[in-house]
């Protein structure tokens, strides 16, 4: 490639020419050969796209044995290394993304949560001394990142990362929530929960997490909330319900929360043949909720050949956002995606295979909104 007329253009021309394909193409072209990344991710070059609208992904999060563990053997580098990268899927061209993470000055970056076209991710120090985890914010289009205050790492082992409008970052646990809005700090209060919270979410100023009040025998499911205002004053949560919902939290097995579109949520899970403890499922179904009016609609279930896949996996995973979600469980080797068109009044299913890596198949991720405009 030496020889190519293309290393004769002025930068200008060359940077001209490639602003004319779309973000996704760039960011594919940037993957080609080194001469590739250097000129697509110039400043100038990022001036002159910067008024691209942002791709609408679903990023991974590395396989869960990569996050705790470290394997002292003679691949364990070279294994790591391979992990310096965020995958994601873009369903508009049924395409996989890689954007490398090397501009990361940190040991072992492990992807968390997405808000506002920024990853936030849990690193270890370069100082081997330093035994805490940094969470960091970054945007791997444009390789900018920021860190954020240092936390001890039984907050990354336990802490679910929740994260809202940019400088609103929430480390939650069973018994303590951290909260960083912007300054130098992060505030710590109790967080009041009546048990451990499955799948807390974010949606405007609240936080949602079902929590299970039923026995040692028998789960029982509730929904509860709490405003962060109401958190940061270690205010009791408050338990969403009415009558009129009758057993909706009885029918699914191992409810899972998801954020929906504005003031919505989602709730997944296996839909139970029966009441018995040890039902068996039919399918995996998709509720919504309505935050405003607190009413409840269906939103789809999963087609019974694909539910098939999923009913030999005792566990499997959910994740999404919008209109969009996502399963993964073991064995399955793919991820089953769900999207949801508003216009149809029905869901789209579809398999993602290809999937990177070689995970045990449980993979979990989120919503990622690729876009040049967002900064740490």
């Amino acid at each position: 490639m030496d020889g190519s007329p293309m290393y004769r253009l002025p930068l200008d021309t060359l940077h001209y020419i490639f602003s004319t394909l779309p973000l996704r193409q760039i960011i594919i072209c940037r993957s080609v050969c080194k001469f590739f990344y250097q000129t697509l991710t110039a400043p100038a070059f990022m001036d002159l796209i910067s008024s691209q609208p942002p791709l609408d992904l679903i990023a991974l999060r590395p396989p869960h044995h990569h996050h705790h563990h470290h394997h002292h053997h003679h691949n364990h580098n070279r294994d790591v290394s391979s992990h310096q990268a965020l995958h994601a899927f873009d369903p508009s061209s049924n395409q996989w993304v890689r954007f490398p993470l090397s501009f990361l000055p940190f040991r072992s970056p492990t992807p968390v949560a997405s808000s506002v076209g920024l990853i936030y991710l849990w690193a270890d120090s370069l100082n081997s001394l330093e035994s805490g985890k940094s969470l960091i914010v970054c945007n791997p289009l444009t390789r900018s990142f920021r860190v954020l205050p240092q936390l001890g790492s039984a907050w990354s082992r336990h802490g679910s990362v929740l994260v809202g409008s940019p400088n609103r970052v929430l480390v939650l646990t069973e018994l303590a929530t951290l909260y960083f809005s912007g300054s130098n700090l992060w505030f710590k209060f109790s967080s009041n929960l009546p048990s451990k919270p499955r799948s807390p979410i974010l949606v405007a100023d609240s936080v949602l997490a079902l929590c299970d009040v039923g026995s040692p025998w028998r789960n029982q499911w509730k929904l509860f909330a709490c405003t962060l205002n109401h958190l940061q004053k270690s205010q009791p949560w408050t338990r969403l319900e009415r009558h009129e919902w009758g057993d909706v939290f009885d029918i699914l097995k191992r409810p899972r929360l998801v954020k929906g579109l504005g003031n919505q949520i989602l709730m997944v899970g296996g839909l139970k043949s029966s009441f018995s403890l040890n039902a068996s499922c039919s399918t995996i179904l998709i509720l919504r909720l309505d935050l405003d009016t607190l009413e409840w609609d269906e939103l789809g279930r999963m087609p019974p050949e694909m539910f098939r896949c999923f009913q030999e996996s005792s566990k499997f995973k959910v994740f999404g956002a919008g209109n969009r979600v996502c399963f993964s469980a073991k064995r399955v080797g793919r991820l089953a995606f769900c999207d949801y068109s508003p216009e149809a009044g029905k869901g789209d299913w579809r398999w993602i295979s290809g999937v990177p890596g070689n995970g045990d198949g449980l993979f979990r991720g989120f919503v990622f909104q690729a876009g040049l405009t967002a900064l740490p």
